[in-house]
């Protein structure tokens, strides 16, 4: 072995006063100690090398050529015979980068520098091992580098070709492996090893045996491969083409050529690609091919079928009616078109494999509900038709299909009450098409809607007057908007705690030709036409002017205004409600929204942003109508309100005030639990507000205290509204005496 990598004293001064350049090099390829020759040759200074990966001073095509003959002379040393790399005849690889020459002192190994300025030179380099300090210390390589830039360049062609080849080698994308003539591993490229993947300290202990333990690991057949590589070695000159399967579904083609050197074979190199995807498809388009008579009948079957609910579709349906009324005459047909109420809370949130799983159960019970040779249809969505032909009494059908749907389903844990408003139309003397019957039949369909969900209703001619009234309806609202019809009265909300009314609700009226439409005829209008943001925008801005001076007095005082989800989808309501609260010098802090949950579940999510905007802004958001749609009191944790406002129709449960009612309970404890105010709706009796108080329920409302009065009349009523409360109070008092 050679010197130690760390000179005794005095040879300092010789290893810096050296001309070549001398660096000290370990295992990994890591700069631990050069001489000033080679700040000079490459342009850097010590601090700047030492540590450095030493591939940083070799030109492109001669980068990994040392780290090979580090390896090689590592191998043969540990053999038992010290060797450097002018001598080392079996270097392999690293023939592809430095050249063999003799020993290092007479006949240095070529390569090209790279200096810091990035200009290349022509060197002369000599490597050889360093001796170990103990067993276990690391090994490391002086190498010496000589500038031979000054020569002639006679091998510039030579340096040119080998860097082609080592970049073609890198860039193709087969793995290559070339192995020499007495079997050993001679060089792959980077490919190969990423195809493989052999780890890289597998190749750098020169190990070619456990390396090719590793490889056939991994095939399906290793045995065949063998026998393959030693038929192939039995003629040198053959060349050979197979297919290797992987144990995890891979494909890979083997393509091997004999190396030669004039015309003498000198070893081997084998090719690898990969073709698993051109497999895959080859096999996806012969099982293609295979069910090609099967999915023939599959496809003219769902040409007439509905695919989730497996129900006939509108097409089959169309062509059923149409024989039907091309039959003999005098025979019953009768349409019965129905729609499901509430269906896009279901998908909105349980999610759309919910509301599938809901239509299949619809489909079922349909089909239960009506003959073997009915026809029964799903029309797309949440829309269904069953004919009927001959049937003698289709109402009994029409009330049996809707009893069916009464009963509760339980989808994910989830139990779901489906209900449907279904419309009922039949032929009769008069002369009909097909498209006229389905019309009379979605017209009765809608008056089941408006009479109020969850029943059917036969075809009347008088039901296209209640048609033609909606629109009339929806049109005058538009007049009404336009002229600034629409009025804005307000109704109190009593503090249970306080005993006055600290909140009251902006609601929006319509007097149309001296009578008062009711809200639940004009909003739902509105929503449907649009008109409900300019109807909004207008309760709110009326709401803020006429009751800042109440508001003014007391800041603990606020105004609620309820909002659509049609409000909130228009991307500048959060900007519209704080620019009017800004107009009328109203504090933000003193302004509710109360939204119903459905907004919530809305795919669209800017909703839920603007909502979150305008409560960081200091405005409060109301859950209002709580429990009449499909959300449980476990998500409330979850949504940006500050307030719960219990419906109306858990406030009638209560009629003695004995009743044991633990929903109303179970949400005013959870709701206070997250932090959130409740509010009653609905109160009308002295028994129900006693209810609620005894719950600690923090606000009443309800025509027990007050109905919704226009501004000039509001005083009067928050007064009697106290007044009722302080009497109740007093009973309260009075009884637990």
């Amino acid at each position: 072995m050679t010197a130690s990598p760390y000179p005794p004293p005095g040879a300092e001064a010789v290893l810096e006063s050296c001309p070549d350049a001398l660096l000290v090099v370990t295992e990994d390829g890591t700069i631990l100690r050069v001489n000033a020759a080679t700040e000079r040759m490459f342009g850097y200074t010590r601090d700047e090398l030492l540590g450095r990966d030493h591939r940083m001073l070799l030109a492109e095509g001669f980068r990994s050529g040392l780290q090979r003959i580090f390896f090689a002379l590592r191998r043969d040393a540990d053999a038992g015979h010290v060797i450097t790399a002018a001598t080392h005849h079996d270097a392999g690889p690293a023939a592809t980068a430095l050249p063999h020459a003799a020993a290092p002192a007479f006949h240095p190994v070529e390569a090209y520098g790279l200096r810091r300025d990035g200009t290349e030179f022509q060197g002369e380099v000599a490597c050889s091992l360093l001796a170990q300090d103990s067993g276990d210390a690391p090994l490391s390589m002086a190498v010496a580098v000589r500038d031979t830039s000054h020569r002639q360049a006679a091998d510039a062609g030579l340096r040119e070709a080998m860097s082609l080849l080592s970049a073609t080698l890198e860039s193709t994308a087969d793995g290559i492996l070339v192995v020499s003539g007495d079997g050993r591993i001679a060089g792959v490229n980077n490919q190969f090893i990423s195809m493989w993947g052999i780890p890289r300290g597998l190749l750098a202990t020169q190990d070619d045996e456990a390396v090719l333990d590793f490889v056939l690991d991994q095939l399906v057949d290793p045995g065949k491969f063998v026998d393959k590589v030693t038929a192939l070695y039995a003629d040198p000159s053959a060349e050979s083409h197979d297919v290797l399967d992987f144990r995890d579904g891979r494909t890979f083609e083997r393509y091997s050529r004999p190396q030669k050197v004039a015309d003498k074979v000198v070893g081997r190199v084998w090719s690898f690609r990969d073709v698993t995807p051109a497999r895959v498809a080859q096999d996806r388009i012969t099982q293609a091919m295979a069910d090609l008579a099967e999915q023939a009948a599959q496809l003219k079957d769902l040409a007439f079928k509905d695919p989730l609910t497996g129900l006939s579709n509108r097409q089959l349906f169309n062509d059923h009616l149409a024989a039907a009324l091309l039959g003999p005459c005098g025979t019953a047909v009768d349409v019965l078109l129905l729609d499901l109420d509430d269906f896009k809370e279901v998908n909105d949130i349980l999610g759309h494999h919910a509301g599938d799983q809901m239509l299949i159960e619809v489909g079922r019970r349909l089909r239960e509900c009506v003959r073997p040779n009915d026809v029964v249809a799903r029309l797309g969505g949440d829309e269904f038709v069953v004919l009927l032909v001959g049937s003698l009494d289709a109402e009994a059908v029409a009330a049996r299909i809707v009893d069916s749907l009464r009963v509760p389903l339980w989808i994910d844990g989830t139990m779901l009450r489906p209900s449907l408003s279904l419309g009922l139309a039949s032929i009769n003397e008069d002369a009909v098409d097909a498209s006229e019957l389905l019309r009379r039949a979605d017209v009765a369909m809608y008056a089941a809607k408006s009479a109020g969900k969850n029943r059917y209703l036969r075809f009347r001619p008088e039901m296209m007057k209640s048609l033609v009234q909606r629109t009339e309806l929806e049109a005058g609202l538009r007049l009404a908007v336009d002229a600034g019809q629409i009025a804005v009265h307000y109704q109190p909300i009593i503090s249970t705690r306080r005993g006055v009314v600290v909140k009251v609700e902006a609601l929006a009226r319509w007097e149309r030709d001296g009578e008062t439409v009711p809200p639940q005829q004009f909003i739902p209008a509105a929503e449907r036409s649009g008109l409900i943001v300019e109807i909004g925008t207008e309760v709110l801005l009326k709401g803020c002017t006429e009751l800042k001076p109440w508001l003014a007095e007391d800041p603990a005082r606020s105004l609620a205004v309820n909002v659509s989800g049609v409000q909130l989808q228009h991307g500048d309501f959060a900007e519209l409600v704080l620019a009017v609260t800004e107009s009328c010098g109203v504090d933000p802090r003193q302004l509710v929204l109360e939204v119903t949950e459905s907004v919530f579940f809305d795919d669209d999510c800017h909703v839920i942003q603007q909502l979150v905007a305008l409560r960081q802004a200091g405005v409060r958001v109301a859950l209002d109508d709580f429990g009449t749609g499909y959300s449980s009191l476990g998500r409330l944790q979850d949504l940006p309100v500050d307030t719960l406002k219990i419906d109306q129709s858990f406030t009638s449960m209560i009629r003695s005030g004995n009743e044991n009612l633990p929903i109303l309970s179970c949400m005013i404890s959870m709701a206070h639990g997250l932090g959130l105010t409740v509010t009653a709706e609905g109160v009308e009796t002295a028994e129900q507000a006693e209810y609620l108080m005894n719950l600690d329920c923090d606000s009443l409302q309800g025509f027990l205290f007050s109905g919704a009065e226009a501004a000039p009349a509001l005083p009067p009523a928050m007064a009697r509204s106290a007044g009722v409360f302080a009497a109740l109070r007093g009973e309260r008092v009075a009884g637990h005496r």
